[in-house]
């Protein structure tokens, strides 16, 4: 090696090593798979967390979607014993917890405190929430322009302070769905949301669009593609939600399975586990094993 290129190969390595190391990619494994979801408002799974993990696991789920407050409520954590509780008990069995969080957008700040603290949050073990997911829905603040402004102001300062390596979750309206009802969110920044979320959760709730099988397959699968044609991103990370569960058709839930197993997708869940029977279980169970 001549004088001149060890000098060269010397110096790019040099610059290599003062360069910061490459953050670390966000780990996406709790968006995969089966999964369900709690809310505050669901006592009987948040009264008695280990007997609600235990029926939860039984039916081979692989994440809980918790929810700790929405902007309505007076605290930022609400239950936080119970929610501890429920934590360590789903650690236990092997299952991850999300938390998700409902902002306003009428109080950016009070937004970003509560997603902060979802993150922050700790058990009495010092164990935590395994990824978190910003519920993007309400429409309290009437001027779409004004609410996608205060939407990524959140999202962008949640992002700041949890770091790359936090698994972030977009909670989004249902793609299909906007499209069908323009006036509900004009110029949703599907792009903005994608460069702040890991994955965005479409919340392609087919009960309020469909009746038969058929039908609930094709709404499923166009509102994959359009969140792909939004993003301009056909491998963006996407975990389908469906529902109302107690509200879905046997034909309903089929459909919804086959089109969320057909689209090469993290993972799939119906809102929620109180409402989602026996038989609705069974059909979900094939999600287990055709995501992720």
């Amino acid at each position: 090696m001549s004088h001149v290129r060890r000098l060269a190969v010397l110096g790019f390595a040099l610059l290599a090593a003062l360069l910061p190391a490459p953050a670390a990619a966000a780990d996406l494994d709790p968006y995969r798979g089966l999964a369900t979801w709690v809310d505050i408002y669901d006592w009987d799974a948040l009264g008695s967390p280990e007997a609600a993990v235990a029926a939860i696991a039984a039916r081979g789920v692989r994440t809980v979607y918790l929810e700790t407050a929405n902007h309505r409520q007076k605290t930022a954590i609400v239950r936080p014993a119970l929610v501890g509780r429920f934590i360590e008990a789903a650690h236990g069995r092997g299952l991850a917890v999300v938390a998700w969080y409902l902002p306003g957008f009428l109080k950016p700040k009070v937004d970003v405190r509560r997603s902060l603290a979802a993150i922050e949050f700790r058990t009495p073990a010092g164990q935590r929430f395994d990824g978190f997911a910003l519920d993007i829905e309400a429409t309290d603040v009437r001027n779409p322009a004004l609410r996608t402004k205060r939407l990524l102001r959140v999202a962008r300062k949640t992002r700041a302070a949890a770091g790359p390596g936090y698994a972030l979750g977009a909670i989004i309206p249902s793609p299909r769905g906007l499209e069908l009802s323009p006036g509900v969110w004009p110029g949703f920044p599907y792009r903005g949301l994608a460069a702040k979320f890991d994955v965005f959760l479409p919340m392609v709730y087919f009960t309020y669009r469909t009746r038969t099988e058929r039908e609930t397959r094709d709404y499923v699968g166009e509102a994959i593609a359009v969140l792909r044609r939004e993003v301009d991103d056909p491998d963006i990370p996407i975990h389908v939600i469906g529902g109302v569960a107690d509200r879905a058709r046997r034909g309903q839930v089929r459909g919804f399975v086959n089109a969320t197993c057909a689209a090469d997708v993290l993972g799939g869940s119906l809102y929620d586990f109180g409402t989602t029977g026996s038989r609705r279980w069974t059909q979900l169970s094939r999600l287990a094993g055709c995501t992720g």
